[in-house]
């Protein structure tokens, strides 16, 4: 649901994407979805931190079957004049999964170098099944090749914020996702 009218975020200007009854009523039918597709499992969830926080809050919500939790950081560092970027994934994850059926939870896949790089870490653990989740996801900005089983939305090469994605480590608490129009 894109509206054409300018908004303001605190301090900065944005173009509304998605409002909030659209991201909900898309998070329930992921739910359902991954409820369907895992049934008689129990699900291990990674969220990647931060930007997956509010939307892995509502979908863990919307999966009507037992689940486990565990959250890794990844920070990307951009380097040189060609703007290359190193993905470096921190923290550990504690839960076994050898065996066991993994959804890595994004907020947004952008250039697909932060989730592959997270893809690589879990499937050294040999899970059953490992598959990505995103609220958002830009695939015309894959700099990988990636299948992203569960996505929310599709969107374009543009800075969104709001529903946990920031500018700056700003605008996360923001209900919807919309453009920002001057970074």
């Amino acid at each position: 649901m894109k509206s054409s009218a300018t908004r303001k975020a605190p301090g900065k200007p944005f173009e509304l994407l998605l409002d909030q009854r659209v991201i909900h009523r898309r998070i329930e039918e992921l739910g359902r979805q991954i409820t369907t597709d895992y049934a008689g499992q129990i699900p291990v969830l990674i969220g990647v931190l931060k930007g997956c926080v509010i939307f892995m809050a509502d979908l863990i919500r919307e999966i009507k079957l037992p689940v486990e939790l565990e959250f890794v950081s990844a920070a990307s560092y951009r380097k040189g004049i060609r703007r290359e970027e190193d993905v470096v994934v921190g923290g550990g994850i504690a839960i076994p999964l050898e065996g066991r059926h993994v959804l890595i939870v994004e907020g947004v896949v952008d250039s697909g170098r932060t989730v592959s790089m997270v893809l690589e870490k879990v499937r050294k653990m040999e899970p059953a099944s490992v598959e990505v989740v995103t609220l958002l996801d830009k695939p015309g900005s894959h700099r990988t090749k990636l299948d992203v089983k569960y996505k929310g939305f599709s969107v374009g090469n543009e800075f969104v914020i709001g529903f946990g994605l920031d500018n700056t480590q700003q605008y996360r608490n923001l209900p919807f996702v919309g453009r920002l129009l001057d970074r």
